[in-house]
């Protein structure tokens, strides 16, 4: 790679270039520590001939700008790389624009933002540390070195083949879904698949339905795009179909874990919901985030598995069921709205890493992911028993768990006053990551209440949170005043 340096004309070399790599560490260009190139190179690369780049460095060494060291090169010096030189911001025309988007509500962006707590409630975060490492590693330098058969091309823009067969064994095995592979659309997790339904369904002022209490990141993301959403309300079943604007184009729910009080949709439910569809001319789209894992009762079909008329979009996050940092997620959808999908993907950035999709592929169809899903099936299953033991008996006083079938977290509605903000601040000094559910109700008046992952604490922590939550609550229950003076 070249050093960016511009040499007019013929005389004061030397100059030029001991003025130009000053000017290039005082913009922040080159920073402290950086190598120079060596002089040979440098004046190649320039078009001139070695003595005026050996005499500027000599003097850049001098001025103890640059470091000589020998059989290694020269380095910036302590005394360079003050910082990015300061810009004088412009009145952009776009001004306005660019403020809208400072107001979106964007609560997961930094989970957090407060530390970590010694045990952490936080929803939607999995159990790293059961991950299959060595399967994952070589199905990654098998990836490698099925990329490197069409290395410097692009690859599909719905993805690779072989993934997009995998995941209809495993989304058909798992949930139920009916599809082909030409229906699966690879994406960079299931935010993007969101991003990319909006694109191709709505228009400035269409109307989207969502779950009140629902997944605050879809309700901004759908009105970012202009979208006016409706918020409807749900109830033990799931959302109420009834209550859905005649005008809505896309209707958004997490019928198998409902995001985030936990309950499953009914079938009478999905029914209603489907003929609702049909009726007003909607899109559903079924956001399955979770529902891998699933402790009680017989296994429920999937919405898109019951849609006889074309209306479901499934998506899925495999980066949930795996790792976060993948951001790989796929999309199964009607061939009514598949053309329309791939060319706003294309546009949006062609294709979602290839090398990661042939690893993935690989990963499902050695049978590694279904291990993994087992594995981790025990684990949160153990973690989930040890919190409804804990909500049942020490802080059954206070709170009681929504029911839940599926899924690594669950909510806890207060049957009774309790300050949640008083409890969540003394919680996290007392080491104990709690965290409300106020945040995800939007239209609807919130309930009282906890929303608790259980994918990063481990089983033997929860006993010793539990009591340390509910000597909190027991001192609360004391006099909160005298807690918070104190504290």
């Amino acid at each position: 790679m070249e050093l960016h340096l511009i040499i007019e004309g013929g005389r004061d070399l030397s100059e030029q270039v001991y003025s130009q790599i000053i000017q290039a560490i005082r913009s922040g260009r080159l920073t402290r520590g950086q190598q120079l190139p060596p002089t040979r190179l440098l004046a190649q690369q320039l078009g001139i001939s070695r003595k005026p780049v050996a005499d500027a460095y000599s003097r850049l060494t001098y001025d103890r700008i640059l470091v000589a060291h020998t059989g290694r090169g020269t380095f910036v010096g302590e005394l360079g790389g003050a910082g990015a030189r300061r810009v004088e911001g412009a009145q952009l025309a776009s001004r306005d624009t660019l403020e809208k988007w400072m107001g979106w509500d964007t609560p997961f962006r930094q989970p957090f933002a407060h530390g970590r707590s010694e045990y952490e409630f936080i929803g939607g975060t999995p159990s790293p540390a059961h991950f299959p490492q060595e399967e994952w590693r070589r199905c990654i330098l098998h990836g490698l070195r099925q990329d490197s058969v069409d290395r410097g091309r692009y690859a599909p823009t719905e993805g690779v083949l072989e993934l997009r067969e995998a995941i209809v064994r495993h989304a058909g095995y798992a949930r139920g879904v009916r599809c082909a592979a030409r229906q699966v659309v690879v994406t960079n997790g299931a935010q993007q698949s969101l991003d990319l339904l909006g694109r191709i369904l709505l228009e400035p002022g269409s109307v989207v339905a969502v779950e009140d209490p629902g997944y605050p990141i879809a309700r901004s993301l759908f009105k970012s795009q202009g979208a006016t959403v409706a918020c409807v309300p749900v109830d033990r079943e799931g959302i109420v179909p009834s209550k859905i604007p005649d005008n809505a184009r896309l209707i958004y729910v997490t019928p198998a874990h409902q995001f985030p009080l936990g309950m499953p949709m009914s079938l009478g439910r999905k029914t209603a919901l489907l003929a609702r569809a049909l009726e007003i001319g909607a899109i559903i789209v079924e956001d399955d985030y979770d529902s891998e894992f699933r402790y009680e009762g017989r296994p429920q079909d999937s919405l898109q598995s019951i849609d006889t008329h074309g209306l479901v979009v499934f998506l899925s996050s495999l980066s949930k069921v795996m790792l976060p940092e993948l951001r790989i997620g796929y999309v199964v959808v009607p061939e009514s709205i598949l053309p329309a999908l791939c060319i706003a993907k294309h546009l949006s950035d062609w294709h979602t890493a290839s090398m990661t999709q042939h690893a993935l592929a690989k990963f499902i169809d050695d049978g590694h992911l279904v291990k993994h899903i087992r594995r981790g099936h025990s684990i949160y299953a153990s973690r989930r028993e040890a919190l409804l033991r804990g909500f049942a008996t020490h802080l059954a006083p206070w709170f009681e768990v929504v029911p839940s079938t599926a899924g690594f977290h669950m909510a806890a509605f207060a049957h009774k006053y309790v300050d949640i903000d008083l409890l969540i601040r003394l919680g996290r000094r007392a080491g104990v990551g709690l965290y409300s559910l106020e945040g995800f109700y939007f239209e609807a008046q919130p309930r009282q209440g906890l929303f608790l992952g259980f994918g990063s604490i481990d089983t033997l922590d929860i006993d010793t949170a539990i009591s340390r939550v509910r000597g909190i609550l027991l001192q609360m229950d004391c006099g909160a005043e005298v807690l918070e003076v104190s504290d």
